[in-house]
């Protein structure tokens, strides 16, 4: 008996959708939807930490915008979009006179990823090729449990700060330095 194909979902189909009803995250990942448990507190304490500490930097610098699992269109045909936890774009890539609806043709310059119970370090290095072949600089990502934060300035290559280290915003966030332990206070 044949079978009868999947019919693949676009970005832009994805964005108009409603969010679940019971609270569950999802990602489109080559035109097909994931359904991701929603996060737990220690998740949500952290996400909400980074996501301030960047829009307090961004206001105050006036450089970007921040958003918090908001999608980043990956790839295209099929196409994915994924959720980065936090996310920042410079007005260079994205002016600030220009509304957003459904999701920035552009990449953001800094995707942050939340680690979780629900969400292994597996999922994320997935994640990693996607993000930087579209044009995203840098991803943090976020462990609560260990209270780190290693920053990928490639797929391959991540480099472990522990909570006792301070964290650079290097070339994407001028000036910007905040203790590791903030993500976590």
């Amino acid at each position: 008996m044949p079978t009868v194909a999947e019919k693949l979902i676009t970005a832009e189909e994805f964005a108009q959708m409603p969010d679940p009803e019971d609270g569950s995250k999802q990602e489109l990942v080559r035109g097909v939807i994931v359904t991701m448990p929603p996060p737990g507190f220690d998740h949500g304490f952290c996400q909400l930490n980074v996501g301030a500490i960047l829009r307090e930097y961004a206001r105050a610098t006036s450089s970007g915008r921040v958003t918090v699992e908001s999608g980043v269109v990956t790839e295209h045909e099929p196409d994915t979009v994924r959720g980065p936890d936090v996310a920042f774009w410079s007005y260079k890539r994205l002016p600030r006179e220009q509304r957003i609806r459904g999701y920035a043709d552009a990449a953001p310059e800094l995707c942050i990823e939340v680690l979780s119970p629900g969400k292994k370090r597996r999922q994320i290095t997935e994640k990693l090729p996607e993000y930087f072949a579209r044009g995203v600089l840098r991803v943090w990502v976020v462990d609560p449990e260990d209270r780190t934060v290693t920053v990928y300035h490639s797929p391959e290559e991540g480099r472990l700060l522990h909570e006792s280290a301070v964290l650079s915003g290097e070339e994407i966030l001028v000036n910007f330095s905040c203790p590791v332990k903030a993500f976590f206070e």
